[in-house]
């Protein structure tokens, strides 16, 4: 299975592991799956450090692709069909992080794994 991982989720399975549900555990350990982090996710990291709302151990910059080297997640850029796909979604979320990973779910067929009940709401396979 092909998952992107909320930004949410990424920080928890590096120091947070016991906010991971059961399901989500299975997932990101099983190596038959490609876990993926956006673009996206890492410039909401940038933007809650940058903000003093988020906490980590070294600048986002080093901390975001160390982590996701170290756990084997594969890099999602942001690409214009995902971005311009936001707007044929209905507004149900007002962060736009989650919008465009919604938008990148949908048109790259990946499944998102994310507790956020809004996102789950959206035309997209969610897990959690």
């Amino acid at each position: 299975m092909k998952i992107l991982l909320d930004t949410c989720t990424f920080l928890w399975m590096i120091d947070q592991y016991e906010n991971l549900s059961a399901r989500a555990v299975e997932l990101v350990r099983s190596p038959d799956n490609d876990l993926y982090l956006s673009a996206a996710s890492a410039w909401e990291v940038g933007t809650k450090y940058a903000a003093r709302r988020l906490s980590l151990s070294e600048p986002p910059d080093l901390y975001v692709p160390t982590q996701r080297d170290a756990h084997g997640i594969l890099a999602l850029p942001i690409d214009e069909e995902s971005a311009l796909h936001m707007s044929r979604l209905p507004f149900l979320h007002r962060d736009p992080f989650d919008r465009l990973l919604v938008g990148q779910a949908i048109v790259h067929g990946l499944t998102i794994l994310t507790p956020d009940p809004l996102i789950a709401q959206y035309p997209a396979r969610v897990i959690w």
